[in-house]
């Protein structure tokens, strides 16, 4: 038998290992629960959002449905929200040859091939964060007909997700991960969408406004799940942020917090960005946010 298989068959079990595990601990979790709102927001979002946000902004950072005081609640409507989340996943009934990811979105099922030589190949959790808040919200963020790049796309399942809905999406990513990208998003998304997604290459910081003219390139949505980590590369993901947004752009960012870098990065990122949190997970630390370019004035763009 040669290694690819065994590769693949090990992270098959090692993945449904971890999934059993996450559920026995929201199981767990819903044993004390006292409240069970219908979505969660985060308990911080009036923080967030300062006296100094301008009036115009107020439409697309909605003020939370439900307030959560108590800490027990907190942790209620996390082990509620992420059970949604995870329920979304296909477990595989048998063990293939091919390492693959599997979930039900947009009422079609996504099947993602991962290639774990390449880091940015395989699927991680705030992807299908993003993933489920689209297909959750679509009265608030309806996506027909917008246009939306995606940055550090992955296995592509934002972007899949995304397109499903109806919009017109530009997949981007290094130049080694395309061809995996390429070849999910091809196979999730052919017959059954709107608009045929573009997948191209954008390496953070580089050539912009040659590759994506400020002119010409304007978009509804950016959308960027778990592109902060320890890279060296953070200012130039910022800038990019930067160039691709213009007034009226939102950006859309899942992340998952690991180290104080991540921390850091979000203070950075306030410097250029109005920014309200959505979704606070604790037990996957991923926070998912909304964000509009600021002005030199400070006020949005």
């Amino acid at each position: 038998m040669s290694v690819e298989p065994i590769k693949s068959i090990y992270y098959r079990l090692r993945n449904i290992h971890l999934f059993g595990a996450h559920i026995r601990t929201l199981h767990h979790a819903f044993k004390h629960k006292t409240a069970t709102p219908k979505r969660q927001v985060s308990n911080n979002q009036d923080t967030l959002l300062s006296q100094s946000t301008p009036r115009d902004m107020e439409p697309c950072l909605a003020k939370p449905e439900v307030q959560l005081d108590d800490k027990t609640n907190n942790v209620a409507v996390d082990a509620e929200l992420v059970e949604a989340i995870m329920s979304r996943r296909i477990l595989q009934s048998l063990i293939t040859m091919e390492a693959w990811e599997g979930y039900t979105f947009a009422e079609q099922k996504i099947k993602i091939k991962e290639s774990h030589d390449i880091y940015g190949a395989v699927m991680w959790p705030s992807a299908v964060v993003m993933g489920y808040f689209l297909d959750t919200h679509r009265d608030t963020d309806n996506l027909l007909d917008k246009n939306i790049i995606e940055l550090g796309a992955g296995t592509g399942l934002v972007s899949i997700v995304a397109s499903l809905l109806g919009a017109k999406v530009t997949s981007t990513d290094l130049p080694e991960v395309l061809p995996n990208l390429r070849y999910n998003i091809l196979r999730n998304t052919k017959g059954h969408c709107r608009h045929t997604p573009l997948v191209t290459e954008l390496s953070w910081g580089k050539e912009l406004e040659q590759h994506f003219p400020q002119a010409t390139c304007r978009y509804d949505y950016v959308f960027a799940a778990d592109v902060v980590y320890c890279h060296p590369y953070l200012e130039e993901l910022l800038d990019t942020f930067d160039h691709l947004c213009q007034e009226g752009t939102q950006i859309l960012w899942a992340m998952r917090f690991r180290l104080d870098r991540e921390n850091q990065f979000v203070q950075w990122f306030q410097s250029r960005f109005h920014i309200v949190e959505l979704y606070d997970l604790p037990s996957l630390s991923i926070k998912l946010y909304r964000a509009v370019r600021k002005t030199q004035s400070g006020q949005v763009a």
